[in-house]
């Protein structure tokens, strides 16, 4: 029986006393990759920032490893085993490629734990050893999006958050990345993979939801999502 990681279960939030998210329920089964679908404007980053503990929950709960963490402040929902690849490429400009992973592993102090991790990382994206004493902001786009999924990747999480890694990248670089997340996946780490591009992340991906004005309208495998009415109309048609 597979077990399920993370659950959102009844989720609502408000923001200014608007609903932004209503009545939302979301598992992501351990070992799986995971997606969310939307539009902008559909409640994607808010959902995101309500795993996180970042907007006010009003009702429903979160659960993580079985764990209530509904209210809990970030830095110890962080501890609990979850990373997050912001959308964007958000690096620290005027730090290195070595000192940006240090970062994803600050709550790490076995400086002998670290290296093994960055040696994992440099393995996965040889790229960015090459690039150790570059100043991250001068890298290229692609080097920089490597560089945020490798800083995720430092605090060795149970749990990735992928959000919207094809944002603002050429097409060979989208499939590099969406490869990246497939490959990562295959070594062990749950991805909860929040995205537009559903083509792409249905390739992946085992199981989906579809978010639209802050409500689940529909869920199901990867295959019964590439059939429904609501993945059709809104992403697939041309």
């Amino acid at each position: 029986m597979t077990e399920t990681l993370l659950t959102l279960d009844d989720v609502t939030t408000v923001y200014d006393h608007i609903e932004m998210l209503r009545h939302v329920n979301v598992q992501v089964e351990k070992g799986k990759v995971v997606c969310l679908l939307g539009p902008n404007g559909a409640g994607k980053s808010t959902l995101i920032k309500a795993i996180l503990g970042l907007v006010k929950i009003v009702n429903g709960t979160i659960t993580f490893n079985g764990e209530d963490i509904t209210g809990e402040k970030t830095h110890k929902i962080i501890r609990k085993g979850i990373a997050i690849v912001p959308e964007g490429k958000r690096i620290f400009p005027k730090m290195t490629t070595v000192e940006n992973l240090r970062m994803g592993a600050f709550i790490e102090q076995d400086e002998q734990v670290i290296e093994e991790r960055m040696e994992k990382v440099f393995q996965l994206f040889p790229r960015l050893k090459e690039r150790a004493h570059q100043i991250a902001g001068t890298m290229s786009g692609g080097e920089q999006s490597m560089l945020s999924i490798g800083r995720g990747l430092m605090s060795s999480p149970q749990l990735m958050i992928f959000d919207e890694p094809s944002l603002g990248l050429a097409p060979i670089l989208v499939e590099q990345n969406f490869e990246t997340i497939q490959k990562i996946n295959e070594e062990g780490t749950t991805i909860f993979l929040v995205e537009q591009n559903a083509s792409l992340t249905l390739e992946i991906a085992s199981y989906g939801y579809v978010l639209q004005k802050g409500k689940v309208v529909a869920e199901g495998t990867a295959e019964q999502l590439m059939q429904s009415e609501v993945i059709q109309s809104a992403y697939l048609e041309s």
